[in-house]
């Protein structure tokens, strides 16, 4: 029995470490699971090192060492998606163009639920190299009969230009790895996604759980640069940069929907602070 639990605990460490379960919200659950399974200090260490970039498993971690319930802390995974994908319904109009980035399980269970409700639209979203998450985004939105178009990463000023082919996108909606008093982190791409849509007077909005919020600052990961040039010849002597996370500085963030609600970005910092 210890051997088995042992196996499936690391089991999910490597994969949340190799982005196999993918989603704050996810590794969040799954961390947890893992910590219920084998709750020791040391297996609390190695998975508050797993991602150091994801407030939200570090603030669900922290709530179990301090003595709450498992249960209870999984009952707010589902509360808070219920009243997001309350928030989001209300700003969702028929014939919305909405754009979305990454994969985020906030945003495209919200859309779902607005689908589910009644509310008709389509999505624009990229692919998002190098691991390519937005393929998974498609395949959730496509499977609830939602009309999803996927995109070229480079192609994302098309997608919001009405001048290029393209319907004009109406919102934007991103998920968010981390919420601080300086904006957001989320993933790289977001924050060009952001400035063309100032450009474009598109609403740039983002989705996640207040326990994604920090006060401290966050490292944002560098990934193995494997990932986006995998057989490198040798004889190159070529640098590989892959950013996996970037800032999205609050003055470019229209709003945020968060289990508290829908506010401007200035007054979800404040309720933090409370």
């Amino acid at each position: 029995m210890v051997k088995s639990k042992l196996k499936e605990f690391n089991k999910i460490c490597r994969d949340i470490k190799d982005i196999k379960i993918q989603g704050a919200r996810n590794i969040a659950k799954k961390a947890l699971y893992a910590y219920n399974l084998i709750p020791t200090k040391a297996s609390m260490k190695k998975l508050k090192t797993l991602r150091p970039t994801e407030p939200m498993l570090m603030n669900v971690l922290h709530r179990a060492e301090e003595g709450e319930k498992y249960e209870n802390l999984l009952i707010h995974f589902d509360v808070a998606q219920k009243n997001i994908n309350e928030s989001v319904y209300e700003k969702i109009e028929n014939g919305d163009v909405i754009m979305t980035h990454c994969h985020s399980t906030n945003v495209t269970h919200a859309l779902i639920y607005s689908w589910k409700k009644g509310k008709r639209f389509e999505v624009y979203n990229t692919e998002t190299r190098p691991l390519f998450q937005g393929h998974k985004t498609a395949r959730e939105l496509s499977n609830a009969k939602i009309p999803v178009t996927t995109f070229v990463d480079s192609a994302m000023g098309i997608m919001m230009s009405k001048e290029q082919g393209t319907k004009h996108v109406t919102k934007i909606l991103v998920g968010a790895d981390a919420l601080l008093k300086e904006g957001v982190v989320n993933k790289v791409g977001s924050e060009a996604i952001a400035q063309i849509a100032k450009n474009e007077r598109i609403p740039f909005y983002v989705v996640a759980d207040s326990w994604k919020y920090s006060p401290k600052e966050v490292r944002l990961e560098m990934r193995n640069f494997h990932e986006v040039w995998e057989k490198m010849p040798s004889k190159f002597h070529i640098k590989v940069k892959n950013p996996a996370f970037e800032l999205i500085k609050k003055k470019w963030i229209s709003g945020i929907f968060t289990d508290l609600g829908f506010m401007r970005y200035k007054t979800f910092l404040k309720e933090m602070k409370k």
